[in-house]
């Protein structure tokens, strides 16, 4: 139904700089209005007693659904982010839609226990939905982030509000209406687009709500943290990152820059897991420097509908600005730009106001650094040398942020050290970025709260109620 607060959000092309769509944009009341429906799905209507394997046959519905819309989620997630369309429809649906059927399977195999204390008592477990679910997702995988959080939510029988980003406000809206005709009744699901300090921090506060997830940046979080603070909301934070990938001398040199470069440069470096802080032993510096300079040079960058392009335009002029400055940053600092640091310009006339980057390559900077320390969330990294084992894990670990880290090595006992030691929720091995919707996803200190994807998901949507049965004892 239509926002009642007259607001509106106007979608623009990342390429282009023109407007695609203007949707409502939800005030308070509207929100308060989607909570409610909320809650009255959860306690009223048929969801609560809908049997959990048919709580599983909607969610495949879903996913069937979503598997027949590939090409026009692709589109518009593409459209409305400016990542290239391939990469939308072949990685990011594939993601979204695993996602659905992923949590559809464990719709019917999340209970309890029995517990085994004296012969004069009885005494199990109930897992239970926590019940009204806030959702607030990012534009940087606008479905696939959608499909993270509703999936382990809905197989646990919670319901849902879910605040898609205002940059990103348009595949969610079609996403409904799939949640619509697989069957979920009225209320089980419900879609507030709106501005973060309208409707974020109405569901944040709302007394309704009895969970809250977000993923975004570190500063929103804490916002949200405290909102949530008022009601002692269960809360789950997935939020920024300043990721190290660590390359050894033996590592195989080939798959270390190829892996470094995706990592850091894919979705034009918009991920809050990016190996950005790239460490290489002193030892391969100039061989591995030289062939990641040619690798992030060999990018083509253009439009989303171009299919050879690799980067496409950054999400908003804001985000676009905000690199920009911090190649400014980094200079002022003392720090060398290798490659990159500058707008790029496309030939094409139609995207010359779009807010397209050089992939950028920093060198000689020091880990004390503004351009070492913040995320940048952009096509940007910096290259340090380190002679031992001993100072990469420290050196890795000097950061207030701990999601993701990679390292490379073919020395397996070194490899599993290294994972132990770096203060990081996720550890990839010779690789980086390849999640999976069937491993758990999230991190430590300013990374977040929590765990996402996997069996582990399903612990942020469900509670635990204990069940006492005397059996016939008398004090």
């Amino acid at each position: 139904m239509p926002a009642t607060g007259g607001q509106t959000i106007t979608s623009l092309d990342p390429a282009t700089d023109k407007p695609i769509a203007t949707v409502h944009a939800a005030s308070a009341e509207d929100v308060d209005r989607a909570v409610k429906a909320a809650k009255a799905a959860l306690v009223h209507s048929s969801w609560k007693q809908l049997p959990a394997t048919d709580r599983g046959q909607l969610m495949m519905r879903l996913a069937d659904l979503m598997e027949q819309n590939r090409e026009l989620f692709a589109t518009i997630d593409a459209w409305d982010n400016g990542k290239p369309y391939h990469f939308a429809l072949e990685e990011d649906l594939t993601e979204a839609i695993t996602t659905i059927r992923y949590y559809s399977g464990w719709a019917d195999k999340t209970f309890g226990q029995t517990i085994t204390t004296t012969p004069q008592k009885f005494a199990y477990t109930i897992r239970q939905p926590i019940g009204v679910v806030a959702q607030i997702i990012p534009w940087n995988y606008p479905l696939s982030m959608a499909t993270w959080k509703l999936g382990p939510a809905l197989a646990c029988g919670n319901t849902v509000v879910l605040k898609p980003a205002e940059q990103t406000p348009l595949s969610v809206l079609i996403l409904a209406q799939l949640i619509k005709k697989a069957g979920f009744p009225p209320g089980v699901v419900n879609i507030v687009n709106g501005y973060g300090r309208d409707a974020g921090a109405a569901l944040a506060s709302h007394p309704l709500v009895d969970k809250v997830a977000f993923t975004g940046s570190t500063a929103t979080a804490k916002v949200i943290m405290k909102a949530a603070a008022g009601s002692l909301k269960n809360i789950t934070l997935e939020t920024g990152g300043k990721s190290p990938l660590l390359v050894f001398p033996d590592a195989d040199m080939e798959q270390a820059v190829k892996w470094s470069h995706s990592g850091i440069m894919s979705n034009k470096g918009e991920i809050c897991t990016a190996t950005s802080r790239i460490f290489v032993h002193r030892d391969i510096l100039d061989v591995f420097t030289a062939s990641f300079k040619k690798a992030v040079e060999s990018v083509r960058i253009g439009d989303q509908w171009d299919e050879s392009v690799f980067q496409g335009p950054q999400v908003t002029r804001a985000q676009y600005d905000r690199i920009l400055s911090y190649f400014e940053i980094a200079k002022s600092e003392g720090a060398t730009i290798l490659t990159g640091g500058a707008p790029y310009k496309p030939a094409e006339a139609k995207n010359q106001n779009g807010y397209f980057i050089q992939p950028t390559v920093i060198i000689n900077a020091t880990d004390s650094m503004r351009i070492a320390q913040e995320e940048v969330f952009g096509p940007v990294v910096v290259l340090f040398p380190f002679d031992s084992e001993e100072e990469a894990i420290r050196r890795a670990n000097d950061t207030t942020y701990g999601l993701g880290a990679s390292v490379f090595t073919r020395d397996l006992e070194r490899a599993h050290r290294v994972a132990a030691e770096i203060d990081s929720g996720m550890v990839w091995v010779n690789s980086s970025q390849d999640c999976d919707p069937r491993i758990p996803f999230g991190g430590v200190k300013q990374s977040g709260i929590g765990r996402e994807l996997g069996e582990a998901g399903l612990e942020a949507y469900s509670q635990v109620k204990a069940v006492h049965v005397n059996m016939g004892s008398r004090l």
